[in-house]
C-alpha cells in the first residue's frame, strides 16, 4: 500500500471507530466529537476503560496492536457493564462490532471505577500475561529474534543444529511490512500448519538507523528473495506469492556489497579485482577429486571420523574402476590431512568448467566456480541498459522496484518510457555460503535487496547434534559463542553459568535479609 493508500485507510478507521462509540462517549461523561479526532481518540478511551494512556502507544505499534486491540474492544464492554463470557466472545468474534449493538440499541450505563478492590487481583495477572506477551512480541519483531540453522550451506562456520540469536538493532530493525499476522511466529502457525498472515494492507517499507552497515564477510539473515513457496523444505509445493517479509529466512555470508564489481575464478571469490581473504574462523568447503592406489586398504569410515566428514558429504566413488572418490565438501585443513594419507595418489580440488544456465542470470556462459564479472547495485547509481545487461537488472526493476518493463523489437521501455539506462532505488547485496557446491546462494537466484535484510547474527545460545548420544547430543564447545568477528570462536558459557549462580546467591541473601528485617 502508497503512503495515500495508507491515509485513506487510517481514516476509515477513525470513522468506523467514531460510528460506533460515540453515544458510549458521552455516556462515560466525554463529548461525542471526541470519538472522531485521531490519536485524541485514543487517548480519551484509555481514560474510559481506566487504562494507563502509554497504552496508545501501543496501538499503533505492527503486530503489538493485534494483540491491543481485542484487549480494547473487551475493555470497552466492560466498562459499560457487559463482561458476561458471551459479551466478551461476541466482541472479539466480530472484530469490534458487537460494540455498535451496544451503541445504538442497549441503555447502558457507565461503570467509572470497573477496576474494584475485589477485581484487582484478577485485573492484575491479567495484565501481567498481557504485559509479558507484548513485551516478547516486541523485543522479537524489533530487537533480537531466535533463529536455528537447518542447512549445511554454512558448515563449519555454522553447523545443522545451531540455535541462534539475531540481532535486528546492528543493521536497523525493519517495522513488519505484514500488519495482520500472528506474533511470534513466521510464515506458518505451528501444529496446525495454516498460513499465519494476511497480505493486506501492507505497510511501506523502513527500517530504523542502524549502528553498522553490512560489511563484506558478515553473516547476515535475510528474506530469501526467490521464495514463493508455502515451506521451506518443499520447493515443488504449492506456489504463493509472498509478503517480503514473509519469506523463507536464509542465513549466507556476504561477499558483495553495494558498488562492488564481483566475480568468481575457479572458486575462489573476487571483488574489485583483489581476492576475498575470509576471516580466520571461516570454514569453506570444496569439492575434491582424490585418485588412489586400489592396492592400498582404505579405512572410509576412520578417515571420515579423523576429518569430521559427516555422513551427509561421504566420498563417492566416480568410475568403474573404483580407483578415485569424488569428495563434494571438505575444508582446506581436511584437504591437506587428505594428501597425507597412504595410498591417495592425487588430492585435486574440483572446479566447474561447462556453462550451467541453471545459475543467475540463467543466460550466461557462468557456473558456480566461473562467474561474472558483475556490478552489485548501490542506490543511486545508474547503469547503462540495453538486451545484453538487462538479464542482470530485469528482476530488480519489475519485482523487487515495482517498475512496468517491456521490450518492444530491440528497445527496452520502463513505464512506458524508452530506457537506455536505470537508477536503482535501493542497495543490493551478494550473498554465498562457506560451503561451496551445497549452498543455495546469490549465484542461483541474484542480488538481495536492502529491504530483504533481517539482522545479524551474534552468538549461538544453543548447538545440537542429532547423531549424538544423551548429554552428547549438546555441543558443549558451541555454547554462548559468538558468530561474526575476527579469530576463532569462543565460548562464554562459563561466564553466563557464573552470572547465573551470582543471581541465584544474590537473590537468596536478599531475601534473607529482608524476612530478618520483617521479623
Amino acid at each position: 500500500m502508497s503512503i495515500y493508500q495508507w491515509f485513506i485507510f487510517f481514516l476509515v478507521v477513525q470513522i468506523v471507530h467514531y460510528l460506533g462509540t460515540w453515544k458510549l462517549y458521552e455516556k462515560a461523561g466525554r463529548k461525542s466529537w471526541e470519538a472522531g479526532i485521531p490519536i485524541y481518540n485514543s487517548i480519551v478511551l484509555m481514560k474510559i476503560i481506566d487504562r494507563p494512556t502509554w497504552w496508545t502507544f501501543l496501538l499503533f505499534i505492527p503486530i503489538i496492536n493485534l494483540i491491543m486491540f481485542p484487549v480494547i474492544w473487551v475493555e470497552t464492554l466492560r466498562s459499560f457493564g457487559k463482561n458476561s463470557t458471551t459479551d466478551t466472545i461476541l466482541g472479539v468474534a466480530t472484530l469490534g462490532f458487537y460494540i455498535y449493538y451496544i451503541n445504538y440499541t442497549q441503555n447502558v450505563s457507565y461503570i467509572a471505577n470497573k477496576n474494584s478492590l475485589e477485581n484487582r487481583t484478577k485485573e492484575t495477572t491479567l495484565s501481567s500475561i498481557l504485559f509479558a506477551v507484548i513485551v516478547a512480541t516486541f523485543v522479537h519483531t524489533y530487537f533480537i529474534q531466535p533463529f536455528t540453522i537447518p542447512t549445511s550451506s554454512l558448515e563449519k562456520s555454522l553447523l545443522i543444529g545451531d540455535f541462534l540469536f539475531v540481532s535486528k538493532m546492528n543493521y536497523g530493525a525493519r517495522t513488519p511490512m505484514t500488519t495482520v499476522a500472528a506474533p511470534m511466529v513466521h510464515d506458518t502457525i505451528p501444529l496446525i500448519n495454516k498460513k499465519s498472515y494476511s497480505k493486506f494492507p501492507q505497510l511501506p517499507y523502513f527500517r530504523f538507523p542502524g549502528f553498522e552497515k553490512i560489511k563484506k564477510n558478515d553473516i547476515v539473515v535475510f528474506n530469501w528473495p526467490g521464495d514463493t513457496v508455502v515451506k521451506f523444505f518443499d520447493k515443488n509445493g504449492p506456489r504463493i506469492d509472498k509478503p517480503i517479509d514473509k519469506k523463507s529466512n536464509y542465513v549466507k555470508r556476504c561477499v558483495g556489497t553495494p558498488g562492488d564489481s564481483l566475480s568468481i575464478k575457479d572458486g575462489a571469490i573476487f571483488i574489485n579485482g583483489k581476492e576475498l581473504i575470509l576471516p580466520e574462523r571461516a570454514k569453506p568447503q570444496y569439492s575434491y577429486v582424490v585418485v588412489y592406489d586400489k592396492k592400498t586398504p582404505i579405512n572410509i569410515d576412520g578417515m571420515m571420523q579423523d576429518l569430521k566428514i559427516t555422513p551427509a558429504d561421504a566420498p563417492m566413488a566416480m568410475n568403474q574402476n573404483n580407483d578415485s572418490l569424488y569428495f563434494p565438501a571438505v575444508t582446506l585443513e581436511s584437504a591437506e590431512k587428505l594428501k597425507q594419507i597412504p595410498g591417495f595418489t592425487s588430492v585435486s580440488r574440483f572446479v566447474n568448467k561447462k556453462p550451467d544456465l541453471s545459475v543467475f542470470p540463467h543466460s550466461k556462459p557462468w557456473n558456480i566456480d566461473n562467474y561474472g564479472p558483475i556490478y552489485i547495485p548501490e542506490e543511486g547509481k545508474t547503469v547503462k541498459l540495453d538486451l545484453i545487461s538487462l538479464p542482470l537488472y530485469k528482476r530488480i526493476i519489475t519485482e523487487y522496484e515495482g517498475n512496468k518493463l517491456e521490450i518492444k523489437g530491440s528497445d527496452i521501455y520502463i513505464n512506458d518510457k524508452k530506457a537506455t539506462s536505470y537508477t536503482f532505488k535501493q542497495n543490493y547485496y551478494w550473498m554465498m555460503g562457506d560451503n561451496r557446491h551445497r549452498s543455495e546462494d546469490s549465484r542461483y537466484w541474484g542480488y538481495v535487496p536492502e529491504n530483504h535484510i533481517v539482522g545479524k547474527p551474534v552468538f549461538i545460545w544453543m548447538s545440537w547434534d542429532t547423531n549424538g548420544k544423551g548429554l552428547g547430543k549438546i555441543r558443549w564447545e558451541r555454547l554462548f559463542t559468538t558468530v561474526n568477528g575476527d579469530g576463532q570462536p569462543q565460548s562464554y558459557f562459563k561466564y553466563f553459568l557464573g552470572l547465573l549462580l551470582l543471581y541465584f546467591v544474590g537473590e537468596h541473601f536478599w531475601k534473607k535479609r529482608k524476612a530478618n528485617k520483617v521479623d
